[in-house]
């Protein structure tokens, strides 16, 4: 059985006691800190920018895993990349053309770092088929990106059994990763329909129990 890879997401924390929280996350199997960037016009809410991302690079040795929801990916990537992101995953929908999605993935790549393409949940997952061999991750948002502590869509599961199903046959070197009401049920599903990265705020985040909580997802 293959290993889970658990993403907190950084956006349920605390940030009255970020380092705390930081802590917590490091003690627990969760090898991954997931940073959700929300510009106020590819998604209807602000969250932070690349100064939280330096600051918490600085202090913590967790992958850096950032999830930019932005309108302009290919102005604001490199600013990213240079504040500490180890994977930096951007949006299908934000994009215009082929041409533009892979300037994108182009100059990612350049600068060292690891990338990948979420959709949303309204987006065919076919539409990102012709970009797997060049990316690191693709990113199945389960609840429509913007806010925290939605209810997971059951019809993401279809999506990671049919991104799973083409990656493997095609033997892409590219993990599947979760983000949306993941939970101890919702990350059973995932796991089954073959997802390799689970990403979880509210489920992890001001739980006393955040290590136990990070091995249900796991399956162990």
């Amino acid at each position: 059985m293959k290993e889970i890879i658990v993403a907190p997401s950084i956006l349920s924390a605390n940030f009255l006691d970020l380092k705390n929280d930081l802590d917590i996350t490091e003690k627990s199997l969760a090898k991954w800190l997931h940073f959700d960037v929300m510009d106020g016009h590819f998604v209807p809410n602000i969250s932070f920018g690349s100064a939280i991302l330096r600051q918490v690079k600085g202090y913590s040795k967790l992958f850096m895993d950032v999830h930019i929801m932005i309108s302009d990916p290919l102005k604001y990537a490199k600013e990213f990349i240079d504040a500490g992101a180890d994977i930096l995953t951007f949006h299908y929908e934000a994009l215009k053309s082929d041409e533009e999605i892979l300037q994108v993935i182009k100059l990612i790549k350049s600068n060292n770092c690891k990338v990948g393409i979420s959709i949303k949940p309204d987006t065919k997952v076919e539409k990102i088929f012709k970009y797997l061999n060049m990316l690191d991750l693709v990113l199945i948002m389960s609840v429509e990106p913007g806010f925290g502590g939605q209810s997971f869509m059951d019809n993401s599961l279809n999506k990671i059994k049919e991104l799973r199903l083409e990656i493997d046959s095609n033997k892409y070197n590219c993990l599947i990763q979760v983000d949306g009401g993941i939970n101890d049920i919702t990350s059973y599903k995932c796991r089954n329909a073959g997802a390799d990265v689970l990403v979880a705020g509210s489920y992890l985040y001001g739980k006393i129990d955040f290590s136990s909580r990070v091995k249900k997802l796991m399956g162990i």
